[in-house]
């Protein structure tokens, strides 16, 4: 079953055509929401192990720390966030329209903040109701978007310490594993 799973996620990613017995007329292919779904568990799988295992491994062991200054800093790596944001900047690169960003209702970052009342909203029901995903469509310039936001956790103590300790945090009494923002995933719906 895993194997079919990640054959139809390349399926969709690469933008080929999925083949359906639905009725003539009738729409084909995997839905969006299943499709972000895929996604979903793609990305948080990749950076939960960045998180656990390279980033909160290192610091603990002396190594390498994550900072936000990666760039301009000898031996240090990306921040989970940024390591995330770097993701979806190569993936933009590729070509495909899906795109997929981190937003918080106490950014520390600005830009990572919502970007609309929907989002918003779909952040405040996040924080009650993390298991769940918020979805909805969201047009940009002439292009429809199927948009599902997930709950981001904090899945390691570092995620914690971080996002408690930093200045520009505006909320610094977070807990492991409590939904700390939200992963907004956009699928264009005209292809």
């Amino acid at each position: 079953m895993r194997r079919l799973s990640a054959v139809a996620l390349v399926i969709v990613l690469l933008g080929l055509p999925i083949p359906s017995a639905a009725p003539a007329g009738e729409q084909t292919g995997i839905p969006p929401e299943t499709v972000a779904n895929y996604l979903h568990a793609v990305i948080e799988a990749d950076r939960t192990f960045y998180t656990i295992h390279v980033v909160e491994r290192l610091q603990k062991g002396g190594g390498a720390a994550a900072a936000e200054d990666w760039r301009s800093t000898k031996n240090t790596l990306p921040l989970p966030a940024q390591f995330l944001i770097e993701s979806s900047t190569l993936s933009a690169m590729t070509g495909t329209a899906v795109r997929y960003r981190l937003i918080s209702l106490w950014p520390i970052n600005p830009l990572n903040g919502p970007r609309n009342a929907a989002e918003k909203a779909g952040l405040e029901s996040l924080r009650t109701h993390p298991d769940q995903v918020v979805t909805g469509t969201v047009t940009q310039g002439n292009e429809t978007y199927f948009q599902a936001i997930y709950a981001d956790r904090a899945v390691s103590p570092s995620c914690v310490e971080c996002h408690n300790t930093h200045s520009q945090s505006a909320k610094k009494d977070f807990t492991l594993n409590e939904a700390i923002g939200g992963l907004v995933i956009e699928i264009p719906m005209g292809r």
